[in-house]
């Protein structure tokens, strides 16, 4: 069945207003949905993978597009989301125009065109992993992303989660790395299923499944989430710390956090504690100096390792931004030092690609803070029973482990705990909460 002729002039629409970049792209074609309300569910789809077909492909079709017209460039990207059949209202010169795109071998064109990446971008990767892995790890930033769930240990169990989404039926399988993790190849609505309302899942990468995971949180411990955002990682490590101790939530954004509440509340996670601080000197901060056995942060970032979600990140963002983010990235992660207690751990994760976010802000923080040692993700990863090969940091690549990409380095404070008793500890968390 062939889509109505009108959806092209609606994706027209749309696609003018996201490649001003003011606005993440998500957050404009549902701005643009909830406008339309008279677009039917086949409708918003094919809109939602025809914009999203133009950003991973935008340099080979503006260049194909001769002129870069938005109607062109929407063509291209419906052929390529729901195929030239599927189309209706074509003219015969469009037709023509779309069968001749279709016949060009992708594979011959000059790497930078197959590439799909702004050219700044695209000579930082070649920097770091040469023109072929380049290549290799662009192909797969330019494909749609699946869908990796998180089973919620405290509800269930991963078998029986298998077992209940195949009657729905959605095929799903377990994920290689994440214990706890499950892809979905398809993308189901989720929110009405009562795995989903009754807090057994949630949406999470198997890449920052890995992360919370790498923190190692115990039982009973205090455990601070330094950048939480709507808290995917800081739910994960609260069902791994069986919902005892304290858990904090940190981030500077009170929308963010916001968004983790629902989310709270379907986990069954009574050892949460979300709180909106100014900045990484906050005084709430400062209560818990040395009080705290792990801190995750997990930084503001470029973003540049989840390209298959967000394919507009590649264009919205510009080198001299990811220099200010490196500043950021320092400050943040010196501030949450200071929480760490004698013997705790510090990780420092970011879901870039990029070295300068990655290894040079690690080796910075080492070089500058002398009581913290690196621990070897080899052995994080051996402590967790994580089958990763890895050396000193984690770093986990689209076209090599099927996830996002994500770099995690592991910090451990040298010397006895000379801090406060956790009863100590645990009566000044009342004045963070607050």
């Amino acid at each position: 069945m062939r889509l109505p002729p009108a959806i092209l002039g609606n994706a027209e629409e749309v696609l003018r207003e996201i490649l001003r970049f003011t606005s993440p792209a998500d957050v404009t074609l549902s701005r643009y949905f909830k406008d339309h309300p008279r677009l039917g569910g086949r409708e918003r789809g094919a809109i939602a993978e025809c914009i999203y077909s133009v950003l991973r492909n935008k340099t080979f079709y503006t260049d194909f597009a001769g002129g870069a017209t938005m109607r062109r460039l929407v063509l291209m990207g419906m052929a390529d989301a729901v195929g030239i059949d599927a189309l209706g209202g074509l003219s015969d010169d469009e037709t023509a125009f779309l069968a001749r795109i279709q016949d060009i071998d992708r594979s011959l064109l000059p790497p930078k065109q197959r590439a799909n990446l702004p050219d700044w971008l695209y000579d930082k990767f070649v920097a770091q992993y040469g023109e072929e892995e380049t290549l290799q790890l662009a192909a797969v930033l330019n494909t749609p992303a699946p869908l990796d769930l998180r089973v919620n240990s405290l509800k269930a169990n991963r078998e029986d989660v298998i077992a209940e989404l195949a009657t729905a039926p959605i095929a799903a399988e377990p994920t290689p790395y994440a214990p706890l993790g499950l892809r979905v190849f398809k993308k189901p609505a989720l929110q009405n299923l009562p795995l989903f309302k009754s807090g057994a899942i949630e949406v999470q990468d198997e890449g920052s499944q890995v992360l919370a995971q790498l923190l190692g949180a115990r039982r009973g411990e205090m455990v601070v989430d330094f950048c939480a955002g709507a808290g995917g990682k800081t739910l994960a490590i609260g069902a791994i710390m069986r919902s005892t101790g304290r858990l904090y939530a940190f981030d500077v954004s009170e929308k963010r956090l916001t968004k983790l509440k629902p989310r709270l509340a379907r986990s069954g996670l009574s050892n949460v504690h979300p709180v909106v601080i100014a900045h990484e000197r906050d005084a709430k901060v400062k209560r818990l100096a040395g009080k705290i056995d792990r801190v995750l942060v997990d930084a503001p970032c470029s973003g540049m390792g989840t390209l298959r979600r967000n394919p507009d990140v590649k264009w919205r963002q510009q080198a001299e931004g990811v220099a200010e983010l490196t500043e950021k990235q320092a400050s943040i992660l010196d501030g949450a030092s200071r929480l760490v207690k004698f013997g705790g751990r510090l990780v420092y994760a970011t879901c870039s690609l990029l070295d300068e976010e990655n290894d040079a802000i690690a080796a910075q923080f080492l070089a500058t803070h002398p009581d913290f040692v690196l621990v070897p993700m080899s052995e994080v990863l051996a402590e967790q029973r994580i089958e990763l090969e890895m050396g000193e940091y984690l770093k986990m690549l689209p076209h090599k482990h099927g996830t996002d990409g994500f770099f995690a380095a592991v910090f451990e404070r040298k010397g006895a705990d000379k801090g406060a008793s956790k009863t100590a500890a645990v009566e000044s968390d009342d004045a963070v909460s607050e």
